[in-house]
This record gives structure tokens, sequence and C-alpha cells, in this order.
């Protein structure tokens, strides 16, 4: 039986790209889903079409930037499913710009979602997976999250956050809790449509010019939750071969 038969899966972002790609390949290994995003009906289309295929899903419209609505995502997972196995914090924008374009509405609004919205699934779910003594959170963090580059310094920089959040989950949670941070490089979603500085824009058409599918991360973040529970695959970054950044 694999690892992930059974195992309650939220995925945040889940509408489109990474967690949609994720939804659909976990729902075949028998994974119990719970779907959040803002898009009812894109998440209405999926949990459909998984139903279809014999999958189990369901899904609960959440905006990670309010606290409660995170927290009442959790409490309606455990309600359905009775625990939860596995948070992805995937929910993330990326409107690229220089420092001097001084787009500060832009960087809130990255700080809020690639952030807190992170924090704030982690403290939904960290106390009942404290309390199983089991659980995995997966935050999708970014090759940005390694290396900066120019037009991308706030992005980068919430990425370099969410890189040191999963490190700070794996050393303070006493092995109870796994924790991954996968890092994508270019990938086919629709991550690069928020970005609204012109130049900033026709750089990053050029370098997702290589762009993978978006289930070659849903691949690997299959991977990590398969394996068995005393193996945490800690670190993961996944480009396109041609990727230079």
């Amino acid at each position: 039986m694999s690892e992930i038969q059974n195992k309650v899966v939220i995925i945040t972002g889940a509408s489109s790209g990474l967690g949609e790609a994720t939804a659909r390949r976990l729902a075949k290994n028998g994974a119990k889903l719970m779907l959040t995003a803002r898009r009812e009906e894109r998440l209405q289309e999926l949990v459909a079409n998984i139903e279809q295929e014999g999958g189990t899903a369901k899904y609960q419209i959440t905006d990670v930037t309010e606290r409660s609505a995170v927290e009442a995502l959790a409490e309606a997972t455990k309600e359905a499913y009775g625990r939860i196995d596995v948070l992805v914090n995937n929910a993330g924008l990326m409107p690229l710009s220089p420092l001097a374009a001084t787009k500060v509405d832009e960087w809130e609004k990255m700080i809020d979602v690639n952030i807190k919205g992170v924090l704030y699934g982690i403290a939904a779910v960290m106390p009942l997976m404290l309390q199983q003594e089991s659980g995995h959170i997966i935050n999708i963090s970014s090759v940005a999250g390694h290396k900066v580059f120019p037009g991308g310094a706030v992005y980068c920089a919430t990425k370099f956050a969410v890189k040191a959040i999963s490190e700070g989950i794996r050393l303070e949670s006493d092995g109870k809790i796994r924790s991954t941070n996968i890092s994508p490089g270019a990938v086919d979603t629709e991550l690069t449509n928020t970005i609204s500085h012109d130049e900033t824009a026709k750089n990053a058409d050029k370098m997702y010019d290589v762009a993978i599918n978006a289930d070659a991360i849903a691949r690997a973040i299959t991977y990590v939750i398969e394996q068995p529970g005393d193996v945490d695959v800690n670190e993961m970054i996944i480009r396109p071969t041609k990727q230079e950044l």
C-alpha cells in the first residue's frame, strides 16, 4: 500500500498550477484532499474531476492572508476527515519589479501571501500534528529563495523567509513533524501573470521560455510524502534543465 493512501492533505492555492497538479496526482495515489483557493468555480470543477476518477476531495474558499479563514480551513478538514497529515503551503504571488519602482502595495501583498499566509497555515495545523505526534508541512519556496536577482529583491526575501521557516519547523518539532522546502525554478503556471512592471515582465517571459510542466513539482511533492515516516526529505530544488538561475 502506498504511504499516501488515506493521508489527509490540505493544499493551498489549489485552483491552478502547482496546487492543481499536486491535487490530481495525490488523489490518484489515494490521498484525502482538502483544496483551498479563492476561485470557487475552479475548485468545484477540480473536485468534481477528482471524484469522477474515484478520488476523495473537498474544498473550502480561503484567503490565506486572513488568519481566521485559515484556522477555519484546518477545523473543516479535521471535521471532514478526523485528522490532518500533510499541509502543502503552495499559495504565492510573484509581482517582480525593481526596488526603485517602489511598488510598495505589491511588496505588502507578497509579504501577506508568501510569508504570513505560510505562517498562518503552520499555526493552524501544528497543534493537531503535535497532538497526533505526526504530520508533514511542505512549503513551496523558489530558486529565488537561494539566489537574489535584479527585479526580485522583495520576492526573493519572501522565499528566503519560507526556507528559514521550513528549517525552523524541522529543528523545533522534535521529530514529530516532517518539514520539506521545495524550490521550483521556472514552471508553467499563472505566477508570472502578477508582474505589472513591463521590463521585468519581458525578462521573466524570456526566462520562462524553458519552463517545465507543473506536474514535475507535483511528482516531487508525491515523492516526499510517500517516504516512510522515519525519512524526512528536507530540501529539493527543481529547475528546467536549461535554466541558468
